[in-house]
């Protein structure tokens, strides 16, 4: 198989590559991937090739799968005017160049799968949501929403599309837990607000183990008539060709009283302190909805397709970290 990961240097690309070699190696199969960067000299491993987005508008190269994860970090920083331009720019001008690869190359993917979050489905409190849920219009939701509806357009061209919806990612390396180590370990890691806001997570493996289920599965012949209603996206296309949405999460989430007790616990830590939600709201700004406002995001589309989750709680996401 010949993959194409935009992103593929990141906190999860890079785990998607490493786990996806193993893999193939051990079944003995063939694999290529080609990592689509900005710049040529990034460090990358051996087996890996570099791809610029001026190389790939002129390549004849052919993939089966293209997997589409550029994108800034929502919350690496606070959401300035500018701020927001940035994160919008960062996940449309790679998407626009891959899908004007798909538009002249003679031979198309067979699947482009397609990165979003579940900010898609805006605040909801404790709501549960599913693949099929409605939405609550913020910033995030446009955002995303924006981002899923360029990737859909692939669909003109006769192929398939996946988009991913991902939560809170566990992992030591990065991500939100990565960010808080340092105060955890400290003792001064503590709850946020009235810790009763949901926190929808993933851990990193299990994130890893369903995209690569969801790409063996589309591979392998999935069909519309086999998708259920909560992820086929009947309206992504005019023609025969599908589009399916799939919740990245944990079938457990928690909220974050419970995250904060766990994580110091795991960390053998104290827990007593309290950002309360004014000072959340000055130091942060409009960002602070994402540590404030819950969301219970569920993967229904995951679960009926037959993922079966390794690490299907907090507890046990945090305990088989391998750091």
């Amino acid at each position: 198989m010949n993959i194409l990961i935009s992103g593929g240097s990141g906190f999860l690309g890079s785990a998607f590559s490493k786990e996806i070699q193993k893999r193939y190696q051990t079944a003995d199969k063939e694999l290529h991937i080609t990592w689509l960067t900005r710049d040529s000299s990034q460090e990358h491993p051996n087996d890996i090739e570099m791809m610029t987005y001026d190389q790939l508008s002129k390549t004849d190269s052919t993939f089966d799968v293209i997997f589409n994860l550029a994108g800034a970090g929502i919350a690496d920083s606070r959401w300035s005017d500018e701020r927001k331009e940035q994160l919008l720019a960062s996940r449309i001008k790679p998407t626009e160049s891959i899908l004007e690869f798909i538009a002249r190359t003679s031979i198309k993917p067979k699947l482009l799968v397609s990165g979003s979050a579940i900010g898609w489905y805006g605040t909801q409190g404790d709501k549960p949501l599913t693949e099929s849920s409605s939405f609550e219009t913020d910033f995030s939701h446009q955002l995303c929403e924006q981002w899923e509806q360029l990737a859909l357009t692939a669909t003109d061209y006769g192929v398939p599309v996946v988009i991913v919806r991902t939560g809170v990612v566990i992992h030591p390396e990065g991500g939100m837990v990565g960010k808080l180590l340092t105060p955890f370990k400290m003792g001064v890691g503590g709850q946020l607000g009235n810790g009763q806001q949901i926190m929808s997570w993933i851990s990193r493996e299990d994130w890893v183990g369903a995209a690569l289920f969801i790409i063996e599965q589309h591979l392998a012949g999935y069909t519309q008539s086999q998708a259920t209603q909560d992820n086929l996206l009947k309206t992504a296309t005019e023609n025969d060709t599908p589009a399916f949405v799939y919740n990245l999460t944990s079938p457990n989430p928690v909220n974050n009283h419970t995250f904060t007790k766990t994580l110091g616990t795991w960390l053998h830590r104290p827990t007593f302190f309290t950002l309360p939600n004014f000072l959340l709201k000055l130091m942060f700004g409009e960002m602070s909805t994402l540590l404030i406002d819950g969301q219970k995001v569920l993967p229904q589309a995951l679960q009926d397709a037959g993922y079966e989750f390794q690490q299907p709680t907090l507890q046990q996401a945090l305990a088989e970290q391998k750091s």
